[in-house]
């Protein structure tokens, strides 16, 4: 069974392309109203870096750096003091063109630049500082995909990591040759990265800075058991010309790339 989704420009087969230097483009000044929906907190920023618009994902500075917000209005006409506003820092890229294809609840790509891991980190994260973080995966430990009953972690951590599994909290996961990375929805958005080779998991890091194995890694493994298998069974001469695969929750797709979208086309082509 094989299902596929292609998300393309309506005008792509009219244009003429050539290839020239874009000009600089200065961004609108704008204050925008900004809505933090996982702080029920509503507040107004000011912009001077991206053309924004209702419905892009940003981050800002201040008090509320780090969280997600929705831009939920734009005002072009204000007089104000700069002293008194907060900026907006990061504004996420939720462009998507390409082929997708279903795995059960996910859709998944052989395209390396569909959804690529660093842009739908963007939708969750604010960008990182590399000073801030210090990262280390030499312990030498492998892990058995297909023996979760094994892994270092108390029964409770691996409980809680199926039920993660379960529901479809490992919002995204891709796999580039060994290199895996994922996203893990949780208490808040957590990175996952990991090297995978012949059914075996090694160099495992999670940033949620725990100093023991988390339910976010168990999540991760239960969940590329469980895209392996369908993309091995239903897409693998693809997967094995590419060497790559990216997989992401249907619902994040939609309700992230495309939940302000008025305009677009859908290919949809299913064959049982």
């Amino acid at each position: 069974m094989s299902f596929k989704i292609g998300f393309k420009d309506n005008d792509f087969n009219n244009r003429t392309v050539t290839k020239t230097t874009p000009p600089t483009q200065v961004p609108r000044k704008s204050v925008v109203t900004v809505r933090f929906n996982s702080k029920n907190r509503t507040l107004s920023y000011y912009n001077d870096k991206f053309d924004l618009k209702v419905g892009d994902i940003v981050f800002v500075e201040g008090k509320l750096e780090g969280v997600r917000g929705i831009v939920v209005e734009v005002n072009y006409n204000f007089k104000i003091k700069l002293s008194d506003y907060k900026r907006v820092i990061a504004v996420a890229d939720t462009n998507v063109k390409g082929n997708l294809y279903l795995a059960d609840y996910h859709f998944v790509t052989f395209d390396r630049d569909v959804i690529p891991f660093s842009k739908i980190l963007g939708w969750y994260k604010a960008p990182a500082n590399p000073e801030e973080e210090i990262i280390s995966s030499d312990d030498n430990c492998k892990y058995s995909l297909f023996d979760i009953d094994a892994l270092p972690a108390s029964g409770e951590i691996k409980e809680r990591g199926y039920d993660y599994y379960m529901q479809n909290r490992v919002a995204y996961l891709s796999l580039d040759g060994e290199k895996g990375s994922a996203v893990v929805l949780g208490t808040e958005v957590y990175q996952v990265d990991f090297v995978y080779s012949d059914g075996e998991i090694s160099s495992l890091t999670c940033d949620c800075f725990c100093n023991y194995f988390c339910k976010h890694q168990v999540a991760v493994m239960l969940q590329l058991r469980d895209i392996l298998d369908t993309v091995i069974k239903d897409y693998g001469e693809m997967y094995n010309q590419s060497g790559y695969f990216a997989a992401i929750c249907r619902n994040e797709l939609l309700n992230t790339a495309m939940a302000f979208r008025k305009r677009g086309r859908l290919n949809i082509d299913c064959q049982l």
